[in-house]
């Protein structure tokens, strides 16, 4: 995939019924925001019914009832639409090990494919918030001042929140090391290496300028 700016990118979550695809669960709703140099210019969330009852705990994790799934798309025709949605774009996600699992079950049993890369803003905000006492999306959000667009663990909302964080990242970047233009692989990059060399890596971006 061409090189592309790190503020140009789709910002994903998933809610599911449990942690993992190789253990049967499946995916109860996406939500996804596309950022355009920065700015949201559109977003796509649906539920989906992943064609079994799901248990309380993540009823009242999520907020979203067995009542709510019912009669909702399954998530075969929902992940058909949404690969449309990212054709063509790096992907972001917040403990993105996880959201890149249920994307890659998913979209293969929809008979899809992505072919685009995916960061972690989880492990960027390791390097860039070092003093944050946790790096949960909630205490992220609350350590850069981040308004709350929503309720927490919903997929539209986390994606939001998601999105303003890594316009936060980005924007913290750009005012401490001067650099105006920082692309998506920079910061696969940065999410990569140990979080005590995150001063030489942004400096040496820096000095390349």
């Amino acid at each position: 995939m061409q090189e592309t700016l790190a503020d140009s990118v789709v910002v994903l979550d998933f809610e599911t019924t449990g942690l993992s695809p190789h253990y049967g669960d499946r995916a109860i709703e996406i939500g996804a925001v596309l950022l355009e140099h920065g700015e949201v210019v559109d977003r796509f969330q649906k539920l989906m019914n992943p064609g079994f009852r799901i248990s309380r705990f993540i009823e009242r994790y999520t907020g979203i009832s067995n009542g709510m799934l019912k009669g909702q798309p399954c998530c075969e025709e929902v992940m058909a639409d949404f690969s449309e949605f990212i054709a063509g774009r790096n992907i972001v996600a917040h403990n993105a090990s996880f959201d890149r699992r249920f994307l890659d079950f998913e979209l293969k049993r929809a008979k899809r494919a992505y072919e685009g890369a995916c960061c972690c803003s989880l492990l960027v905000s390791r390097r860039i918030y070092q003093d944050s006492p946790n790096h949960r999306l909630q205490t992220l959000v609350a350590h850069a001042g981040i308004p709350e667009t929503g309720t927490f663990h919903r997929a539209l909302a986390d994606a939001e929140m998601t999105a303003q964080l890594w316009m936060s990242m980005i924007g913290c970047i750009r005012r401490q090391y001067g650099i105006p233009a920082i692309t998506f692989e920079q910061l696969r990059e940065l999410s990569t290496i140990d979080k005590l060399y995150t001063h030489r890596y942004l400096t040496s971006l820096a000095e390349e300028r």
